[in-house]
């Protein structure tokens, strides 16, 4: 099986955008510089030693509220994946589900660095409490969600979360690759 292309979701909504006007950050605003790292990554290939360095210095030195903390290490999970470095993704994305359990998107991340770990079953379990969370772009869940399930030999749900995926944002090629690789039998079809 080749390698699948395993994607975090950003934590929106942490140190940006409407969310920061209410948001009290006291410090150099390495967080709100590890949020924009982040964000900025998506498209454009691994991070760099520095801008880990800014969400390490903004956890080790600024006064962040606990959701902030919780977002910046997800935001550094973000970074660390980028890299392939999977396994410092994991302690992430854990520490800030320890912070706040509640954060749908730090358990979607966990689990999409679980299945790119080739730990499967934890990831899709990890993926479902996003999912049950009500995390932000549930439509890199459903993808991550269908390789793992493909790993795991269900091949229709796996073709379902590709499909999913798909119809939340149908505009997203990576899905209609993905689905492109099915071939659907209908009932009674030879």
């Amino acid at each position: 099986m080749r390698a699948p292309a395993i994607l975090a979701i950003l934590i929106a909504g942490s140190l940006a955008g409407e969310a920061s006007a209410a948001s009290l950050i006291l410090g150099g605003g390495r967080a709100k510089a590890c949020y924009d790292a982040a964000r900025a990554i998506e498209n454009r290939g691994p991070a760099s030693a520095a801008q880990i360095a800014t969400c390490d210095e903004a956890l080790q030195t600024e006064a962040l509220s606990v959701r902030d903390r919780a977002g910046t290490f997800v935001n550094r999970g973000i970074l660390h994946m980028s890299r392939k470095a999977y396994e410092a993704a994991l302690v992430d994305y854990s520490q800030a589900i320890r912070l706040a359990p509640d954060n749908g998107v730090a358990h979607v991340n966990r689990g999409a660095a679980l299945i790119a770990l080739e730990r499967p079953d934890e990831g899709v379990e990890a993926i479902d409490q996003g999912l049950a969370l009500n995390a932000e772009q549930p439509e890199k869940a459903y993808f991550n969600r269908g390789y793992g399930r493909e790993m795991l030999g269900d091949v229709k749900g796996a073709y379902l979360d590709f499909t999913r995926a798909s119809e939340l944002r149908p505009d997203w090629e990576l899905p209609r690759q993905e689905l492109s690789r099915f071939t659907v039998h209908r009932p009674g079809e030879g």
